[in-house]
């Protein structure tokens, strides 16, 4: 009954939040976090190159999934002007350093503890992956993982590589 009721107010009150998706076409969100290697790394510095930010937690199933589908398009493409950044929102970052590791990724990963750079994007689905174009612009946003997203993912980057 209780889970009914819960439907129903999420049914009339009116979400205050963008979804992620209406990030498309806006000027991504300038931030500062510091890697796992502890350098501190800029959004902005990467203006002229294409980015892939992959916001994701060590408790999240899929991030797990896709993290070393990520390295693969990650390798493939950097030469071609790709810029990955791995963003973890956890506050263990031993943990999320752990898991990094196990997965074997060589991108850089970045630390948000406080969850600011989340809020920017409007993080609500796990793991959400960014694509911003060589002018700082978002292109693309998918919520989510499943089997197959990565093939979306190759097909935009491609796009944006060669604009």
């Amino acid at each position: 009954m209780a889970g009914c009721f819960l439907f129903l107010c999420l049914l009339v009150t009116p979400v205050a939040f963008a979804a992620p998706s209406d990030l498309v076409g806006k000027a991504a969100s300038d931030f500062v976090l510091r890697s796992l290697k502890q350098e501190n790394i800029r959004l902005s510095e990467q203006l002229g190159e294409v980015v892939v930010l992959n916001f994701w937690a060590t408790w999240c199933g899929p991030c797990r999934q896709e993290m070393p589908l990520l390295d693969e398009i990650y390798l493939k493409y950097r030469r071609a002007g790709l810029v990955l950044l791995s963003i973890n929102i956890d506050q263990d970052t031993e943990r999320a350093a752990e898991m990094a590791t196990t997965l074997g990724v060589s991108y850089p990963v970045l630390m948000d503890t406080r969850n600011d750079v989340a809020k920017a994007y409007e993080i609500g689905t796990m793991p959400l992956t960014v694509l911003i174009d060589r002018e700082g612009t978002i292109r693309y946003v998918s919520e989510g993982y499943k089997p197959g997203y990565e093939l979306r993912y190759t097909d935009e980057l491609r796009r944006l590589l060669n604009e």
